[in-house]
């Protein structure tokens, strides 16, 4: 609100190409230190995780398939998910420098929405995935062929990468202070939104409907496939076909629950919130806690990925 008035008071405190400055956690120099070596631990956890499940699947036949594909690229959207930001904020940290360049700022925006959407995407595709395999097994193989694999991913980063311009030419269109402050550790399409000047009705509109479009399409994919696969599953005669067919799901049920269960927590608090902390602290759990977690939820309970762990080792050794 004071940036406002300063750019409705001085006309020539307003510029299109401003610095902004990212405020982070905590100006606490102890609670610095300590964030530095949590988030240091957690971004070489992430990495080293997801690139275990990208390099396990890719070097062991077995696991080239439709299922094993879509996990590669969601680990490789874990990854680059946690890199836009994680680097930057450690780097802040450590040299004390909180400024980013505007160009830069909008880099880092466009770079966190297209690995968001892409997670989003990908994630209903490999609910298409499980619902093909378990209710139309006989037609697994000809039915997801690698043509069709090809084209879904195509697609995915395809929508993901137009969904990340549009909000990055949404944000260069706005008009901030010679000087602006952010109170989180990114650059947030919210928080950027609150920072500029004059009317943004309408950039809210067209933000919350991309964020409700591609979050909403996918989450009724992931619906209708699982509807399906309860009814299947349901009507398979033996205790033993319905648990194995609901351990082919579990994994990815609770990756979904866990990503859309936050994403929506921090969808709603973006909306309704007056905190800013609040929602930097929320964004915590959905940037970093979920790409750290997806590795461990996926390989705990799977053999194959077990397997091809222990001939990555062996071939290493």
């Amino acid at each position: 609100f004071v940036q406002r008035c300063l750019c409705a008071v001085d006309p020539h405190n307003v510029t299109g190409a401003v610095e902004f400055y990212l405020l982070g956690l905590s100006d606490d120099p102890r609670v610095k230190t300590v964030l530095f070596g949590l988030f240091l631990s957690m971004y070489l956890v992430t990495v080293t995780g997801n690139l275990l499940i990208v390099l396990a699947i890719s070097s062991d036949p077995h696991l080239h398939t439709p299922m094993y594909f879509f996990l590669s690229v969601l680990s490789t959207a874990d990854i680059g998910l946690t890199s836009t930001m994680v680097p930057k904020m450690l780097w802040d940290i450590h040299t004390q420098s909180r400024n980013i360049s505007h160009a830069g700022c909008l880099v880092q925006l466009s770079l966190y929405i297209f690995f968001v959407c892409l997670e989003c995407v990908i994630l209903g595709v490999m609910a298409y995935d499980r619902f093909v395999a378990i209710c139309h097994p006989l037609h697994y193989s000809v039915i997801l062929n690698p043509r069709l694999c090809g084209r879904l991913i195509l697609g995915s980063i395809c929508i993901s990468l137009l969904d990340s311009q549009l909000h990055c030419l949404m944000m260069s269109q706005l008009i901030f202070c010679s000087q602006v402050e952010i109170p989180h550790f990114f650059c947030d399409p919210p928080q950027l939104l609150r920072l500029a000047c004059g009317d943004i009705f309408t950039d809210y509109l067209i933000m919350y409907f991309l964020s409700a479009l591609l979050g909403g399409v996918p989450v009724s994919g992931i619906f209708y496939s699982y509807t399906k696969i309860l009814s299947s599953v349901l009507r398979i005669s033996t205790k033993g076909g319905r648990s194995k067919a609901f351990s082919t799901c579990s994994s990815h049920l609770f990756v979904v629950c866990l990503f859309y269960g936050i994403g929506v927590g921090l969808y709603l608090s973006s909306v309704v919130s007056q905190s800013p902390r609040k929602e930097a602290v929320a964004s915590v759990m959905y940037t970093m806690v979920v790409p750290m977690l997806n590795p461990f939820i996926y390989s705990l309970r799977n053999q194959d990925i077990k397997r091809a762990y222990q001939k990555l080792l062996n071939r290493t050794v």
